[in-house]
């Protein structure tokens, strides 16, 4: 209980507060990491299916991994570590978020301000001539999907190969670098370009909370507080203990 207390006094101290997610906060939601032995990768090898090279290649094969993920992404919810961000975000405690996850679920429990680094599947696009299609407008009996052009649709999320948006990294780079306390939760933050968020937080004097079950490299080179507990678990918790401090 004492780390919550001392999370919860560095929440109430912060001005700015931005929280980094990955794939740890979506477990809870039936969502498996994609590196996880029941995960994504485990059945489809990244380097074949998941880069953009693969896609232009060969798009109907792609899309047999695109459909599993895209049923997964579909039958998820929200879980109370989503709705705990939701509700700091909506009294004014958290700023931003910053998230890995392709799966809406961030905005489904309410969140408003959420860059999504990676992308997402709501829509999908094509790379030819740039047209957009809501993902509820797309049939998906015929694969690959595609444009009124002709040209294989892509969901909106981010290939091996490909570069982060523009627009999500400066966003998320504002936000590590005008932050004064930066919440890690459910993500170790070591793959780059995502790896350099924390890095840069830490570099302008923002402090680190942690909330992961296992430690990560951060854990002990950068993190000032961490707690080692499932998102689910300690989030709901932080915000107990932010009513205690509070009142």
């Amino acid at each position: 209980m004492d780390d919550f207390r001392g999370a919860a006094d560095l929440l109430r101290k912060s001005r700015h507060v931005v929280v980094l997610t990955g794939a740890g906060i979506s477990v809870e939601s039936g969502i498996p990491d994609f590196r996880s032995k029941d995960g994504l990768w485990s059945k489809f090898d990244p380097a074949e299916y998941a880069t953009i090279q693969s896609f232009r290649a060969n798009p109907a094969k792609i899309w047999r991994m695109l459909l599993e993920m895209d049923s997964l992404l579909a039958h998820a919810m929200p879980n109370a570590a989503h709705y705990t961000l939701a509700e700091l975000e909506r009294r004014g405690v958290v700023e931003e978020i910053v998230t890995q996850n392709i799966d809406s679920l961030h905005q489904k429990a309410g969140s408003r301000n959420v860059t999504e680094f990676h992308g997402h599947a709501r829509t999908l696009r094509c790379d030819r001539c740039r047209l957009k299609y809501g993902r509820e407008n797309v049939s998906l009996e015929s694969i690959p999907p595609l444009c009124s052009c002709g040209n294989a649709l892509r969901p909106e999320i981010v290939f091996f190969g490909e570069d982060i948006p523009a627009d999500a990294y400066r966003r998320a780079s504002m936000a590590a670098g005008k932050c004064d306390l930066l919440m890690i939760v459910g993500t170790s933050a070591t793959v780059a370009p995502a790896s350099y968020l924390p890095q840069l937080a830490k570099g302008s004097g923002a402090a680190l909370l942690e909330i992961n079950p296992a430690e990560s490299e951060l854990t002990y080179r950068m993190t000032d507080l961490y707690i080692a507990q499932p998102a689910g678990k300690a989030l709901p918790a932080l915000l107990d203990a932010l009513d205690v401090v509070n009142h």
